[in-house]
């Protein structure tokens, strides 16, 4: 880009500001930053944590001897770690329910507690069926549970991953089914009750994309959010290996949600193993929201390595995940990647330009927005690699690479381990220079200068205007 072409674009975002003010408008505040530890919670697959009104997150996934459901609660999602777990049922010695239990799901319909799980018949153990349970206890961990049986669908088969929504004052429930060539396809079908279909079970995805049909032809998972007038429909694909990925549905809100034609696919996977943060085979995710309910929060299952002995289905080191779920400017969902294992990276918003974010390209630190890599755009706080009470800022998309200084620009290199290095990457985090609400980062090595956006690029240089301190106020995002 030109300089002069830098000037114009940097005089209009002034005018757009501007503008903002002039009219008495003021954007939309930013959601307290989120920061997890991941993996959340060890040797537990298929997670769902549900956040319900009495200020409680509740936690079920599979266990690897896939013999029991548990429950756990905490008042964070970060609490659900350490906190205790019960077992609340566990398979039958014989007959259905007596095998492979996978996948449970908690939900809180009409003021009672319901799971929904699948699983096999002792005698064969791949006769897997999606089933019920029901507690009236306002406390699920030490209510008593009903079995309300195996929910009947149109056709009998290979049958997984139940879940189950609200729209327009329906209930839905959206599940995995193999037909009868052996694909496992995504089905949806309207509730006359928490554990019976009604009416025609309708196909809404199969697997036909090369990148649904690795090891296995399967689409099975299915998670829903709704958001930005669309319903969403995340799903996975493929074996549970490392090539398992999240593929993703869309419909209107206003759309026949029973009508095949209402759903589209995207035509890539949504979320993929990532080599750089070794996380693989990310996947059966659900949605849940962050303690302040304003951002929502993906979490999913992983594996930190990549070479399994066996049967990818009886490795039991698939953990648990959670990750903030960003949204894209057109209103659909921007999963991102697998975030590396330990704390989880934010964003770093322009004060003055809310809708910018610093971003790295091609390693250089950049002023932009609709950032769909949003990878690029993350960085981890971590205790400064000078010391001295500083912080760096660490790639979220290449760990080890961190925000430093050279020549004044700011570029994301590697860590070569010199002194030299580690000063030009480790900042002071000071209380925002433009507001107390934001933050800015102070050079270790040159004192006065900051991390400062002008014509689009980042720069380390010294403030003294009002424009240069809101230039280096960043929100945490």
């Amino acid at each position: 880009m030109t300089k002069r072409n830098n000037r114009w674009t940097r005089t209009m975002l002034m005018l757009i500001a501007s503008l903002i003010l002039l009219t008495g408008l003021t954007p939309l505040a930013s959601a307290a930053p989120v920061s997890y530890n991941n993996a959340l919670i060890s040797q537990r697959a298929d997670p769902h944590i549900y956040k319900h009104t009495d200020g409680y997150y509740y936690f079920t996934a599979s266990v690897p001897q896939y013999d029991r459901i548990i429950l756990r609660r905490a008042t964070t999602i970060q609490g659900l770690a350490t906190a205790p777990e019960t077992v609340i049922w566990t398979k039958h010695a014989t007959g259905e329910m007596g095998a492979h239990i996978w996948a449970p799901e908690i939900h809180f319909i009409n003021g009672k507690w319901y799971i929904y799980f699948a699983a096999g018949r002792a005698e064969d153990v791949w006769a897997i069926r999606q089933y019920v349970l029901e507690s009236s206890s306002a406390n699920p961990l030490t209510g008593t549970w009903t079995e309300k049986g195996k929910i009947a669908m149109n056709f009998e088969s290979f049958t997984l991953d139940a879940t189950t929504f609200e729209h327009n004052g329906q209930r839905y429930l959206v599940w995995a089914q193999k037909d009868s060539v052996g694909d496992s396809n995504i089905y949806i079908a309207a509730m006359s009750n928490p554990w019976t279909i009604s009416g025609t079970q309708v196909l809404i995805s199969r697997p036909t994309n090369a990148w649904e049909r690795q090891g296995f032809a399967v689409n099975e998972g299915p998670a829903v959010i709704k958001r930005n007038g669309k319903i969403f429909i995340s799903f996975s694909a493929s074996a549970t290996d490392d090539r398992y990925c999240l593929g993703l549905l869309t419909a209107a809100d206003t759309a026949n949600l029973l009508q095949a034609s209402s759903w589209s696919k995207s035509p890539n996977p949504v979320f993929v193993s990532n080599v750089n943060t070794s996380q693989y085979g990310p996947g059966h995710n659900s949605f849940t929201v962050s303690e302040d309910g304003k951002s929502d929060i993906l979490v999913y299952h992983a594996r930190n390595y990549k070479a399994i002995s066996g049967d990818p289905l009886y490795d039991p080191n698939r953990h648990t995940r959670v990750q903030k779920l960003y949204w894209n400017a057109d209103g659909t969902p921007n999963f991102g990647i697998p975030l590396a294992d330990g704390q989880t990276p934010l964003i770093l918003k322009s004060y003055n330009f809310p809708a910018y974010s610093l971003r790295h390209w091609e390693y250089r630190a950049k002023l932009e927005t609709n950032v769909l890599n949003v990878a690029d755009a993350q960085f981890r706080v971590v205790p400064g690699l000078a010391g001295s009470g500083t912080v760096s800022l660490e790639s979220a998309n290449f760990p080890g690479y961190y925000l430093r200084h050279k020549n004044f620009e700011l570029w994301v290199e590697k860590n070569d381990g010199s002194a030299a290095f580690k000063s030009d990457a480790s900042f002071f985090e000071r209380a925002g220079l433009a507001s107390t609400s934001g933050v800015s980062y102070e050079s270790y090595n040159y004192a006065g200068c900051y991390i400062r956006h002008y014509n689009n690029l980042f720069y380390v240089q010294a403030v003294s205007t009002a424009t240069d301190r809101a230039d280096a106020t960043f929100i945490k995002d």
